[in-house]
């Protein structure tokens, strides 16, 4: 999993929905590119979390000039009509960063994150999420674009991986795990993601699969039939007044998903019926007419026996793997996520 890039300057975007007026018009962007079609070889889609959460289609709505690891001498060669821009709306603010680094490298962002581009190269669309969000929501989006250090990026194109992170199964190890921005979860990679031991054979899992691709393409068809984005859509999901039937078949394939993931551990013995439960208690007459903090979710019962699981299933991985190491003459597991993990945890 990769965070996207630290552009760490929005003059580099071309956005209408720029407030700040930082950002230049997609007018001008269009006047340039017709000007001279070179400038569309270093100006991308350029995608947030705000894309991912809010649009139907997580489509985006903003681009950027990325100049990549190219020198000045070469950008302002070849555009510079960008390069214009960029000093102008840029460089100015960079010279008031405290890494020297940065300052030096004005035109260029404040961490491009090449692995990232260089893991996904190739592949047809990747799968996200925001790093915050009220609701743990994953979707694929398209691979040329620059994502935002709002989003991190898993470079697969895999339904089972979907299925899996999409799952309650996921969501309760990195509610447990992640940290939290006021009722909104944070989902960090190296607590969330790089920790969590996945059910053995998940790739090649056809149950999976179907699983996530059932589940992915209906919600993204209610998405665009109700001009509705992940957020508005999962807050109609954990709305105990919500009577919409389409809904209720949402949540109907996400219990058959988490179903098929439960199995892949193993795991048949645990129910997947949920029910409309507060996440913490709460003084109901202090409370007043505010909207409660509830979810469509398991019973407490239940969702601490699969967290329990999770935690003996990572410590035994984490033995395994120390022994291993420590077979082949190695001072630490070759996973050494599971080995900190387990040592924070005891």
């Amino acid at each position: 999993s990769f965070q996207g890039s630290i552009v760490l300057g929005m003059g580099f975007t071309f956005d209408d929905t720029d407030r700040k007026g930082v950002a230049s018009p997609l007018a001008e962007m269009r006047r340039l590119i017709e000007a001279d079609p070179r400038n569309r070889e270093v100006i991308f889609p350029y995608v947030g979390g705000e894309e991912v959460n809010t649009s139907p289609t997580h489509a985006h709505h903003r681009y950027v000039i990325n100049f990549g690891e190219r020198s000045e001498a070469e950008c302002r060669r070849r555009w510079p009509d960008l390069m214009a821009i960029v000093e102008e709306r840029v460089r100015p603010e960079r010279m008031k960063v405290n890494r020297q680094v940065r300052r030096d490298r004005w035109w260029q962002f404040g961490d491009r994150q090449p692995a990232l581009y260089a893991a996904i190269a190739g592949m047809d669309r990747v799968l996200s999420i925001s790093r915050v969000s009220e609701h743990t929501g994953f979707a694929f989006l398209r691979s040329a674009a620059v994502y935002s250090d709002r989003l991190v990026i898993f470079p697969s194109e895999n339904y089972g991986l979907f299925c899996v992170l999409q799952s309650r199964i996921h969501e309760i190890w990195s509610r447990f795990l992640g940290s939290s921005l006021e009722d909104r979860l944070t989902y960090t990679p190296s607590d969330c993601f790089e920790t969590f031991p996945f059910p053995e054979g998940w790739e090649t899992d056809p149950a999976l699969e179907a699983a996530g691709k059932a589940y992915y393409d209906f919600r993204a068809a209610l998405m665009v039939d109700n001009d509705r984005g992940m957020t508005s859509t999962y807050n109609r999901f954990h709305d105990l007044y919500e009577t919409d039937p389409r809904i209720a078949e949402l949540r109907e394939l996400h219990a058959a998903m988490d179903r098929a993931v439960l199995d892949a551990y193993g795991w048949s013995d645990l129910p997947t019926d949920c029910d409309f439960l507060l996440d913490y208690e709460i003084d109901e007459a202090a409370w007043g007419c505010k909207k409660k903090p509830c979810r469509y979710r398991w019973p407490d019962e239940v969702r601490d026996e699969v967290l329990a699981r999770l935690l003996a299933l990572n410590a035994d991985r984490a033995a395994a793997e120390a022994r291993a190491g420590a077979a082949a003459g190695l001072r630490y597991p070759a996973d050494r996520a599971h080995f900190q993990f387990v040592g924070r945890f005891g």
